[in-house]
């Protein structure tokens, strides 16, 4: 009954609003022509901070007005659940002209003439994945100029009210908002929403969506962009289609639309190679027949007749080689000369991948206008928070004002700390990988004596052997403690570079991208390291085995070699990731919307107002693009750095990504708040990381070839010691393997059962014989795959890296064209200011301005005959 009674009044109050002819659904003032820019939030709780908390608000909306924003609040009566207060904020047209002066916003002041691309005959090929010109091009394109108010008359100013579009709107709001001061504190001058927020003054600042995403608003003034988008875009049905970037940057700015373009284009240049990929992967499943390796394995009068040494001590016994049919011909499917071939290809993709998106990140720039943006000028404002815990000051030698700074004992403080910190979390994750790897060996000798039967010597399955159960369980272990760690580090990582209290935005942000990306690098590809670099290749040989801290034997590689471990760890922890990510972006955040808007689920909704229906959706913080970021470099490094042992990496990378970007924009228009818009030029460091990425990829792939992989002592084999030149690599399996004499096993190692007397066994090395003068020692022919795998490294190394700076110095970073219509534009906009000038100074000249002389007439016409020469 209590509840019946709530609603009808909630209903009553509504229903006082509709009288008045207010659209609930609005993102107008009541009048309905203020168009509402930003609202804050704030819950009148009346705890002990409650006056403190009214001053500050006061005292902030006073100066808020004072600088020129017009405010209108919605009484907590007013809103769904009765208790949140609405500030909406409306920026008028004086307000908007003054900051874009400080901001250097570029505005249009003639529609572009230069003409287009010619027209590629493949576009008709095309057309399915095109979407219609208005989606793709909102705006006409002008040439632009950064906007003067002395100046007016030279833009194109159809309509004050929609010159500016909400994203600039919102920006220069944001601006404002961020250094509007609210009173001293403590003798120290405080200001900005950010702190306000943090206290609890405020409760959330947000622009608003432009309407509802499922339908389009009811107001013919409004664009409904953000509807298009979602219709357009956000589907994943219309996963085929390429992406409205020019809409994503004018709705949500340029910073998001930059992420999105760069995200794309990476998918893009993985359809190649997932491609070629493919093709390596099917190579080596229609010549899976013909491995005589396999074969020889497989064949029970060849690998049914060798008897291997025991897999672990006492415990295990002596098995055929032919129980490891099944999984050396699996093996073959990524262990074979397309290998190479793959892993050479995909140095010179990296190359080519970053060189043209350098190429297309410098056509964005000119076509959003950030040619002549100097990011550094966004980025050089102070941190609140730095100018909150900084009490000393001192002169800015560039503005010559005092500012507040951080004393270099302080710093270097804080700098051994945070340094103490992520080393100290780096060797968390090396002794948890070092945990993992005893849980290897103490689980493989567990399988490897519970899958033996004794009286046939057969596993209990012929694909799953004791390598593969053992690296299947680690992977999975290892997958789970990644994302434990990870869960547990970002909180770490953002609370140490608080503590470092970095002066500006991109300070923060970049020495943040570093601690995570270095931690992240650590977590994801270690155990992915041990498997292709350190398993199998410190085991000794039978009687002289090496032992972990004394007491677990080494791992042994699987007699196929170690590339099908390489690769299985790489599946799970790769696709792990990615199906967990996923999963986190957008299960997570749409539960907690549902939660949250389950009671206004109740109500009509024409009166769920548009203030309350962002206010419910989930924030898209400052470092909302830095995990979106963080998690596709972190994929890139899995197809690049480890893409030798599995062709098919790339191929995972595409589906996911075509997901990927549906999933990304699907939560950014309808589960989050809208970001405040932000301008960005380029990816910013993670171009460097990617560069470092790419170069290292080459040396990792170069020592998986030759040390992984068998194709190096197979090569070696068939030029140097096959005896059969009718078929070269047969007798290869014998070959690579030595033998042991069994009455040589130490106590320790011997086996407590030999039911079928065998004298000698044999195991994976080049050593010679029991019965040599230099008996168990490295034969010529190790030295000799040794030596080869050297050069190899060398070779492919050079190889590469020439063509990669070859390719890097034949594509140059930004096209012809690009260069031509820069230049075009810049002669063009110089020419009209100039011509605009003239006609200024012309009209003074009429007027009798005697401060308009005649020598300056002349002067203004010469710059002009000087800048057409130029």
């Amino acid at each position: 009954r209590q509840s019946g009674r709530r609603y009808n009044l909630f209903l009553k109050r509504r229903l006082r609003i509709d009288k008045r002819h207010q659209s609930k659904d609005s993102i107008f003032f009541r009048d309905g022509v203020r168009r509402i820019d930003f609202v804050l939030s704030y819950v009148d709780d009346l705890n002990k901070e409650w006056e403190k908390k009214l001053e500050r608000r006061k005292e902030f909306e006073s100066n808020l007005q004072k600088a020129g924003l017009e405010l209108e609040t919605e009484d907590k009566k007013e809103s769904e659940d009765g208790k949140i207060y609405f500030v909406k904020i409306h920026a008028p047209w004086e307000v908007l002209i003054t900051y874009a002066e400080v901001l250097n916003i570029k505005v249009p002041i003639k529609e572009n003439d230069i003409p287009s691309a010619v027209e590629n005959p493949l576009d008709c090929l095309l057309a399915p994945l095109r979407l219609p010109e208005k989606v793709m091009h909102p705006e006409p394109d002008y040439f632009t100029a950064p906007f003067s108010k002395e100046k007016q008359e030279l833009y194109l100013i159809n309509d004050e009210s929609t010159f500016f579009s909400p994203s600039m709107r919102n920006r220069i709001v944001n601006y404002i908002l961020t250094r509007c001061p609210y009173g001293t504190e403590e003798g120290k001058k405080k200001f900005g929403i950010k702190r306000l927020l943090n206290n609890g003054t405020y409760s959330a600042a947000y622009p608003l969506h432009d309407c509802q995403y499922w339908k389009k608003a009811n107001d013919p003034n409004c664009d409904n962009e953000r509807y298009t988008l979602y219709m357009e875009w956000a589907r994943f049905l219309r996963f085929y289609k390429e992406q409205p970037l020019d809409l994503i940057r004018k709705y949500y700015g340029e910073k998001i639309g930059i992420y999105f373009a760069w995200l794309g284009f990476y998918t893009e240049m993985l359809f190649l190679a997932a491609v070629v990929g493919l093709i390596c992967f099917l190579y080596g499943l229609f010549t899976m027949d013909e491995n005589m390796s396999s074969k020889e394995i497989c064949d029970p009068a060849i690998g049914g007749e060798i008897i291997m040494c025991p897999l672990c001590d006492r415990e295990c016994e002596y098995w055929r080689l032919n129980t490891t049919c099944e999984s050396s011909e699996y093996s073959h499917l990524f262990d074979n000369v397309a290998t190479l071939f793959f892993a050479i290809f995909m140095g010179i993709w990296v190359t080519l991948f970053l060189e043209f998106w350098k190429r297309r990140q410098a056509r964005l720039k000119y076509e959003w206008d950030l040619v002549d943006f100097e990011e550094e000028q966004q980025q050089l404002q102070l941190r609140p928070e730095y100018e909150a815990k900084c009490t000393q000051k001192k002169k800015n030698p560039v503005t010559q004002e005092m500012e507040p700074y951080l004393p270099i004992t302080s710093q270097a403080v804080r700098f051994c700390i945070s340094g103490t910190t992520v080393l100290f979390w780096v060797s968390l994750i090396i002794a948890s990988m070092i945990a993992v790897i005893v849980y290897r060996l103490a689980v493989y000798a567990a399988f490897a004596s519970l899958m033996e039967n004794t009286q046939s010597l057969q596993p209990i399955s012929g694909l799953l052997t004791p390598q593969l159960a053992t690296s299947v369980t680690a992977s999975c272990l290892n997958f789970v403690i990644i994302m434990i760690l990870n869960f547990l580090y970002e909180r770490i990582a953002t609370w140490i570079t608080d503590m470092e209290i970095p002066r500006t935005h991109m300070e923060y942000e970049n020495r943040l991208t570093m601690k995570m990306f270095l931690f992240q690098f650590v977590n994801y590809y270690s155990s992915c390291f041990y498997v292709a670099f350190f398993k199998g290749k410190f085991v000794g040989y039978p009687g002289a085995y090496t032992y972990m801290f004394n007491r677990w034997r080494n791992e042994e590689c699987d007699p196929a070699g170690c590339l099908i471990e390489l690769t299985t760890q790489l599946t799970i922890v790769m696709a792990g990731k990615q199906i967990w990510g996923n999963i986190q972006e957008a299960v997570v955040p749409w539960i907690c919307n549902w939660w949250g808007r389950r009671k206004a689920r109740n109500n009509p909704e024409n009166l769920y107002s548009r203030w309350e229906q962002d206010h419910d959706l989930q924030i898209f913080g400052a470092l909302g693009l830095f995990y979106e970021y963080l998690e596709m470099v972190i994929q890139f490094g899995f197809i690049t750095l480890f893409v030798a042992s599995f062709p098919l990496a790339p191929l995972l990378a595409l589906m996911n990504n075509i997901l990927e970007i549906r999933v990304d924009s699907w939560k950014l228009t309808t589960q989050y708040r809208r970001p405040v818009a932000a301008k960005a030029h380029s990816i910013g460091v993670w171009q460097e990381i990617l560069n470092g990425m790419a170069i290292l990829s080459v040396v990792t792939n170069a020592f998986i070839v030759a040390f992984t992989s068998d194709m190096i002592p197979r090569l070696v084999y068939y030029y140097a010691y096959s005896e059969n030149e009718d078929s070269p690599m047969s007798g290869y399996i014998n070959n690579s393997l030595s033998v042991f004499q069994i009455s040589d096993f130490p106590d320790r190692n011997k086996p407590k059962l030999n039911p079928e007397n065998f004298v000698i066994c044999r195991y994976r090395d080049y050593r010679y014989p029991p019965d040599h003068e230099r008996r168990y020692l490295h034969t010529m022919q190790f030295w000799h795959i040794l030596a080869a795998k050297l050069a190899f490294i060398i070779i492919m190394e050079h190889v590469v890296f020439i063509v990669k700076f070859f390719v890097a110095w034949m594509i140059p970073d930004v096209p012809a064209d690009v260069k031509a219509k820069i230049k075009r534009e810049k002669y063009l906009t110089q020419k009209i200011l100039h011509e605009y000038e003239l006609e200024k100074l012309k009209e003074r000249l009429c007027q009798g301005d005697k401060r308009a002389t005649e020598k300056e007439f002349i002067a203004t016409e010469g710059r002009m005959e000087l800048s057409r020469a130029m």
